[in-house]
């Protein structure tokens, strides 16, 4: 094992009741399909999939939600970080088109399901704002705004004004607002979601880390410490996690992004007097920048936010000094702030900035590169990837899916990803041209 499988010290373990843990695989069984992690694109498969009548069992290393869809901010964003739908499209042709406005519609699509199965996750759909942090950028916005409503998206540009009352700051100069977007505890998520998952059928299995899998006759022997599964299908949903506790596990998936750092904080109750001069609407909120500044309230009136740091020494000291300075300035009546939880997950990013969907073999499926999207985004892969394990041509999926590409230099990558924020803060500063 490659990393230890303890839970972060996270305001989301803190509060949210845990499931009955579903017992490690123990000796050698069989089904038609297995999912190898418990994070939100391998339930939301594995769902899916027993709603298709499949046979199904889900891997999970170490506890549903321990990795990413456990530790993220919690906001549920329907567009990608740093790509368009037309550059999408342009590449991808049809599948794009289908691709993007699956992106487009994620966030309806996740609480609509949380509300279907009844989930409790504290789920806000308020909306979710991305205010641009200098003039330029609100030519970024308003292409953003044009761009995504041309594939249905009710997006909508604010200006300068109208984002000082949403916001109750006049730190920004107007941006984009999604109304579909908003926020949702993650973990209560990951884990409502198991317990759907075993309500409708499904097998799982927690602590049951995957040691490899081969091809075995017309199927795939999948293997655990524990025991092992024969299948005729494989999902493959550890996205930057794939090689967290088994280093050789797909290096065609991990290889394939690298994975970063990302903070997360929160802070003491906010009482209800100063939390109404501060995002009174409760929206989500992540600006414009690389280095981004994002924000929004938990059910009790948290603030959840967060950042990124140089190097490692210290990081949690300073990353919390860093959130708390930057969320002083957009709103004085925050300094002196105090944070009671500081914890850290893994961003699987790729080179293009896009997800990447593989076919690695026959009925074995893989994906990688959320690139701090994956709230949203998970929850409607999974609907597509149940689709492809069931037969449904790629011609009509809302896949992309391409040959697996390493990143260059992939260990150094993985070095000096880190230290790419200072190149973030330079472009940070950069304006935007006119179209």
């Amino acid at each position: 094992m490659t990393e230890n499988t303890e839970w972060p010290a996270s305001s989301w373990a803190a509060v949210t009741p845990r499931s009955a843990i579903a017992p490690s695989l123990q000796g050698d069984a069989e089904t038609e399909v297995v999912v190898i992690g418990g994070g939100f694109s391998g339930l939301s498969t594995a769902l899916h999939l027993v709603k298709r009548g499949r046979k199904t069992m889900l891997l999970e290393g170490a506890e549903i939600g321990w990795g990413a869809s456990g530790r993220n901010n919690g906001q549920v964003i329907p567009t990608m970080s740093a790509v368009e739908p037309d550059a999408i499209v342009k590449r991808f042709g049809e599948t794009g088109e289908r691709f993007a406005r699956l992106i487009g519609q994620s966030a309806e699509t996740l609480f609509r399901l949380a509300e279907a199965e009844g989930i409790g996750c504290e789920a806000e759909q308020t909306g979710w704002f991305q205010p641009a942090h200098s003039p330029g950028r609100i030519r970024l916005s308003e292409r953003r705004v044009e761009a995504w409503r041309r594939f249905g998206s009710p997006a909508q540009l604010l200006g300068r004004e109208d984002c000082a009352r949403l916001l109750g700051s006049d730190f920004w100069y107007g941006g984009m607002l999604n109304p579909t977007g908003g926020h949702v505890n993650p973990l209560a998520l990951a884990r409502g979601l198991a317990e759907a998952c075993a309500r409708q059928g499904a097998v799982l299995h927690e602590n049951s880390p995957v040691t490899g899998y081969e091809r075995e006759g017309d199927g795939w022997r999948v293997r655990t410490a524990g025991g092992s599964v024969r299948a005729r299908a494989v999902v493959l949903a550890t996205n930057a996690y794939t090689d967290a506790l088994e280093s050789g596990l797909e290096p065609r998936i991990s290889r394939g992004a690298v994975p970063i750092l990302s903070w997360q904080m929160a802070s003491e109750p906010i009482g209800d007097n100063l939390r109404a001069t501060i995002v009174p609407g409760r929206q989500a909120i992540s600006d414009t920048r690389a280095d981004l500044r994002f924000f929004r309230y938990d059910a009790r009136n948290r603030l959840i936010t967060g950042g990124s740091v140089l190097g490692a020494h210290d990081a949690e000291a300073r990353v919390m000094a860093k959130a708390s300075e930057n969320m002083g300035k957009a709103f004085p009546q925050l300094s002196g702030i105090r944070f009671t939880h500081v914890w850290s997950g893994r961003v699987g990013i790729t080179q293009d900035r896009l997800p990447h969907f593989h076919r690695l073999g026959p009925d074995l499926w893989g994906w990688t590169g959320c690139n701090g999207r994956g709230v949203a985004l998970s929850i409607s892969l999974g609907r597509e990837l149940a689709a492809a394990v069931d037969g449904v041509s790629t011609k009509e999926l809302a896949l992309p899916l391409t040959e697996p590409d390493r990143v260059p230099f992939h260990p150094i990558a993985r070095r000096i990803a880190p230290f790419i924020l200072a190149w973030y803060k330079r472009r940070d500063r950069k304006e935007i041209a006119p179209a």
